[in-house]
C-alpha cells in the first residue's frame, strides 16, 4: 500500500439563517517529491510555496504537510433587519516534522508552551512525526444573516456540515470502495470528479465529500451547542493477547510460541484476537493497509532501513507512545517511539482494510 494521505479540509455551515464555504488546499509530501515538483504539480512556483510554508531552505521530509493554496471563496447572504453575532472558531494546526519538541513548535507560532499543551489535551512532551497538532484557539465575531425571534422561548435550528475532503488513491482501491468509506455513491463520486468511467490510478486525487447533521437549541439569540469527544477505543483483546507473549525469543520467519520475528508476531496476535489475516512478511502488511493520523491500540507501527532498505520492521501500537513488537534483540518486548532509534526510523502508523 503505497503510503500519504493528503487532506483539504472544508467546512461549510448551512442553516435557515446563515451560509458560508471556505477552502484552503494542502498537500502531504511521498517519497521522492521536491518542491520544484509539488510547484509544477499545483501550478505555483517554489518562492511561493516556501513563502505559504515559512520555508528557510528546499528541504522537505515524507509526511510534511504543506500549503498549496491560500485561496478562499464566500457565499455573501443578503442583510434584512436585526442582525445576530455569532462567534466562529478558527483553529490552525501544524503537522509535526522530525526533530520537532513541543517547545520550538510553540516558539515558532508565537504561543505558550502551556497553551500548546491545553489545546490538544497533552499532558506530556512527547511527539511524532506526521502528528497533527492545534497551533490557534482565536475566536472572531462574524455577522451573520438576521433572524427573527421566536415566538416561543426557545427554537429548534437545523444545521447541515458539509466536508470536502481530496483522497489519494492507494493500491487496492475502487470507486466502490472509496464511496463506501466516505458515505457517498459512485456516481456522485464520478460527478463530483468529472469522470467517464470507474477507471482509477495509484496517486490520483478525488474529491470526496460527506454530510452531517446537527439541531441546535436557541433560547433568544443565546445558542447552546453540544460538542462530543469521540476517544479512541481501547482494543483490551489484543493488547492482552500481545503482553501474554513478552519474553518469548526472536526466530526468523517464526510464527508460535517457540519464536516470532516481527510479521510473525503480527499474525499471531491478530489471529489470537479474533482478526483472521493471512501470514505474511512486513511488506505484505504494509501493502495491506492505510495510513491513520490518529492512532488507536491494535493500530500497526511501520519502520523502515532497520536491518533492510525500505519497510523493514512493524509492532503494534499500544497508545501512550509505545508499541509491542518482535525485536531480533530482545525477542518479545515493549518499546517507545521516543527512543532514538525507532524516531529516526519511524515510517508511520496504519490500519488494516
Amino acid at each position: 500500500m503505497k503510503k500519504k494521505v493528503a487532506v483539504l479540509s472544508t467546512v461549510a455551515l448551512l442553516s435557515t439563517t446563515f451560509a458560508t464555504s471556505a477552502l484552503a488546499g494542502t498537500y502531504k509530501v511521498e517519497k521522492g517529491d521536491t518542491l520544484s515538483h509539488i510547484a509544477k504539480k499545483y501550478q505555483t512556483s517554489v518562492t511561493e510555496l516556501k513563502n505559504l510554508n515559512n520555508l528557510n531552505s528546499d528541504l522537505i521530509f515524507v509526511n510534511q504537510l504543506l500549503k498549496v493554496s491560500n485561496e478562499i471563496n464566500s457565499v455573501k447572504t443578503p442583510p434584512q433587519t436585526t442582525p445576530v453575532q455569532i462567534p466562529a472558531v478558527t483553529v490552525s494546526s501544524y503537522s509535526v516534522v522530525k526533530g520537532d519538541t513541543l517547545s520550538k513548535i510553540a516558539k515558532q507560532h508565537n504561543i505558550s508552551l502551556a497553551n500548546l499543551m491545553e489545546w490538544n489535551g497533552l499532558d506530556h512532551h512527547i511527539i511524532y512525526p506526521g502528528q497533527k497538532l492545534k497551533v490557534s484557539n482565536s475566536q472572531s465575531l462574524t455577522p451573520t444573516q438576521p433572524v427573527t425571534k421566536p415566538e416561543k422561548s426557545k427554537q429548534a435550528e437545523t444545521v447541515s456540515q458539509i466536508s470536502t475532503s481530496v483522497y489519494l488513491v492507494q493500491k487496492g482501491d475502487t470507486l466502490s470502495h472509496i464511496s463506501h468509506k466516505f458515505g457517498t455513491s459512485v456516481k456522485q463520486l464520478k460527478e463530483l470528479n468529472n469522470m467517464n468511467s470507474d477507471l482509477i490510478f495509484i496517486g490520483q486525487t478525488l474529491k470526496v465529500t460527506t454530510t452531517s447533521t446537527a439541531v441546535k437549541e436557541e433560547t433568544n439569540v443565546d445558542t447552546k451547542e453540544e460538542v462530543t469527544n469521540t476517544t479512541p477505543v481501547v482494543n483490551q483483546t489484543m493488547v492482552d493477547a500481545a503482553k501474554k507473549l513478552l519474553g518469548i525469543p526472536y526466530l526468523w520467519a517464526g510464527s508460535s510460541v517457540k519464536g516470532f520475528d516481527c510479521s510473525g508476531f503480527i499474525y499471531y496476535v491478530y489471529n489470537q484476537a479474533g482478526t483472521n489475516i493471512s501470514r505474511l512478511s512486513t511488506d505484505g502488511y504494509f501493502s495491506r493497509s492505510y495510513y491513520v493520523d490518529i492512532p488507536q491500540t491494535g493500530d500497526l507501527v511501520f519502520f523502515e532501513n532497520t536491518y533492510k532498505q525500505g519497510i523493514s520492521h512493524m509492532g503494534i501500537y499500544l497508545g501512550n507512545n509505545q508499541f509491542i513488537h518482535a525485536s531480533s534483540s530482545k525477542g518479545v518486548t515493549i518499546s517507545n517511539l521516543s527512543e532514538a532509534y525507532y524516531k529516526d526510523r519511524f515510517d508511520g502508523f496504519k490500519r488494516f482494510y
